[in-house]
């Protein structure tokens, strides 16, 4: 019996998965670098340009209703993080900002995927915004008290803590890399995809996990040596008609 034969065809599931193959690691991308510190640059700005206008015109002043009660200014000075935590531990905070900036900018090279760097670029703006009030602004430098003046629902923040746009920056920054992730894309550019039931279903049968009569994904043909029912039945029906 000559080789040719004997040759198979590679099950698929033996094939590397397109959905799920890493990307290629190469040089940082100044595309993404743009966006990212473009983006945290921007929400900076944002951020301390509405934090000294609310100083300026709330100092003072009964909470502004906005949009029919909705949404509330009023100026609050906050020594800690939201919900009032660790409000005796303000320099412990601004270490804690320092450190998620210097991480984030020892990992932005490392970026391969937009939808990342559009998340990361909120929280590097976001965590900036706020520590800029944790050196500069009073009582002392690493101990300075954050303004926030954005309150939902209620004047004093009994609905939801009174924030302001560098925690909304984190929040949602925050939010949108979780759910990257678990949609399966990853910073690097990798994307982690399900695959199909057909496609799953074409890779058993040629591996032989799937049961029955499966047959070959490749060549559409049955597995050598297996035969249906129609082709046990034919030699029968032959029989028959020669006794005839």
């Amino acid at each position: 019996m000559s080789d040719e034969h004997h040759t198979t065809e590679p099950s698929r599931s033996a094939r590397p998965d397109a959905d799920s193959a890493p990307a290629r690691r190469g040089p940082p991308s100044p595309r993404l670098l743009v966006l990212l510190f473009g983006i945290a640059v921007a929400l900076l700005g944002l951020d301390v340009f509405t934090k000294s206008l609310a100083v300026a015109e709330l100092e003072g002043r009964e909470p502004v209703e906005l949009l029919g009660g909705g949404l509330y200014l009023v100026l609050l000075r906050n020594p800690g993080a939201a919900f009032n935590i660790a409000t005796g531990l303000t320099w412990l905070l601004a270490l804690l900002a320092i450190v998620v900036v210097v991480a984030i900018i020892w990992f932005a090279p490392k970026l391969r995927s937009t939808g990342w760097a559009v998340g990361i670029g909120l929280v590097l703006g976001g965590a900036c915004g706020n520590l800029v009030d944790r050196i500069f602004r009073e009582p002392a430098p690493l101990r300075g008290h954050v303004i926030d003046f954005l309150s939902v629902l209620a004047p004093d923040g009994s609905v939801w803590p009174v924030f302001n746009l560098a925690d909304s920056g984190i929040v949602c920054g925050g939010v949108l890399i979780v759910l990257l992730a678990l949609l399966g894309y990853d910073y690097d550019g990798t994307v982690h995809r399900r695959r199909s039931k057909r496609t799953s279903a074409a890779a058993g049968g040629v591996t032989g996990e799937s049961p029955g009569h499966e047959r070959d994904g490749a060549t559409g043909e049955h597995p050598p040596g297996e035969r249906t029912q129609d082709s046990a039945e034919r030699p029968r029906r032959d029989e028959g008609e020669e006794d005839s």
